[in-house]
């Protein structure tokens, strides 16, 4: 990695522009950096300040796919020292006695897939970048306007200089800039939720299982970190959230063991604690001229299922296996039936993926008794059928549908 973080004006020259360097970002860079594509990555802050403790509380899940990519190009060595091995997931609604139970021994010998916390990610992505010879980050700079041709885009940069590529790729988040301007429109709308995300402390061991309560007000996860650690995602009513974040570690840890129970012990509070707003977006297209959508650019779910990052390492994954083949052959990287291919590819998967955790958010944090009845014993049912059971599984690994070589294990 060049990195051109000195204020002067740059004239650069790559076969691909990427726009934000956050963990998809910066994943893609990586991936077509790693195959012999030049590419130039673009942020608004110094990537180095993305290794500070308080960048960021979230911890994501991993899913056995997203591992299989992150070792394709090379990243997962690095990672796995911080990462916990999630072997089981046990999905309960309330205080209800029907559950439904993963274990990772029913379809595979190794685990259904790891928690990581996001600061160990991007250390890891910003450490591998360094050392990555085709790929040049700009960083810190303002993009003030991307020209998009018939032949190549050009990205200018608030200090004078220019960037031409033959695509740009938009990885700049959920307000997308470069998605507005392409006239690209989305679904979206917001939850009546909040998700209060932290880190907890408990007396028992976890051993590897991955909690998910369903409340009235929504999911409350579990989620099992290196040692006697778990982060939390707690869905909370939006209305209700600033009462709970105000209390003291003390109370917010009795809160969160009122709701949770005591299979962990005794809890207490490691850091600070952060909210989010939860909200849902989709783009109606993810391509346009010389241009892709990446990642939240693209589509934003609610974390009921811990997929959202996992469906941008898998856009990563299959745009990545289309650039580089044609790059092999020689062919314009910006050529519409290109784009045109990645969008096939991945609105399915990630439009089928939207739907489901919309419904289950919507039918787990409804309290009529009727619904709560229907969805019990639908818990019970499909814990008792290991067919179905181990086809879910499957799912929440990320190894069913049509995949990239990345999620299969195979190199790019």
């Amino acid at each position: 990695m060049s990195d051109g973080s000195e204020n002067q004006a740059h004239r650069l020259r790559a076969d691909v522009v990427i726009i934000g360097g956050g963990m998809v970002g910066m994943t893609l860079a990586l991936a077509l950096g790693g195959a012999g594509i030049s590419v130039a990555l673009l942020d608004r802050e110094p990537l180095r300040r993305q290794q500070e403790p308080a960048h960021d509380g979230r911890s994501s899940a991993i899913a056995w796919g997203s591992v299989q990519a992150l070792k394709g190009i090379g990243l997962w060595d690095a990672l796995a020292p911080d990462a916990e091995a999630i072997r089981e997931i046990r999905v309960s609604d309330g205080p209800s006695l029907l559950f439904l139970h993963y274990r990772h021994a029913e379809v595979a010998d190794h685990p259904l897939g790891y928690i990581v916390e996001n600061l160990h990610i991007r250390r890891a992505l910003v450490t591998a970048l360094e050392s990555a010879k085709s790929v040049t980050v700009l960083s810190p700079v303002r993009l003030t306007a991307l020209e998009r041709m018939s032949t190549r885009v050009r990205a200018h940069l608030a200090d004078g200089g220019t960037v031409e590529a033959q695509l740009a790729v938009a990885a700049d988040g959920r307000g997308s800039p470069l998605r507005h301007e392409a006239g690209i429109a989305a679904t979206t709308w917001s939850y009546p939720q909040t998700g209060i995300v932290c880190t907890i402390a408990h007396e028992r061991p976890h051993h590897g299982v991955a909690h998910e309560r369903f409340l009235p007000a929504g999911p409350l996860a579990v989620l099992p970190l290196r040692g006697a650690r778990s982060s939390i995602v707690w869905t909370e009513h939006s209305r209700l959230a600033p009462s709970l974040l105000a209390l003291d570690d003390a109370a917010f840890a009795a809160a969160l063991a009122r709701r949770f129970g005591d299979a962990l012990g005794a809890l207490k509070i490691e850091g600070p604690r952060w909210s989010y707003p939860l909200a849902l977006l989709h783009a109606e297209r993810y391509v346009d001229r010389r241009l892709a959508l990446v990642g939240d650019a693209a589509h934003a779910i609610h974390p009921i299922a811990g997929q959202g990052l996992n469906l941008g390492l898998r856009d990563v994954a299959a745009l990545a296996e289309i650039l580089v083949d044609a790059h092999r052959l020689g062919l314009d990287l910006g050529g519409d039936d290109l784009l045109a291919r990645y969008q096939r590819w991945r609105r399915f998967d990630n439009t089928a993926l939207m739907v489901a955790t919309d419904a289950l958010n919507r039918l787990f944090s409804n309290g009529a008794p009727l619904v709560r009845l229907v969805r019990d014993l639908g818990l019970g049912l499909v814990n008792e059928l290991p067919p179905l059971r181990r086809f879910f599984m499957r799912h929440a690994m990320g190894i069913v549908g049509e995949l990239p070589r990345l999620v299969r294990g195979e190199p790019l």
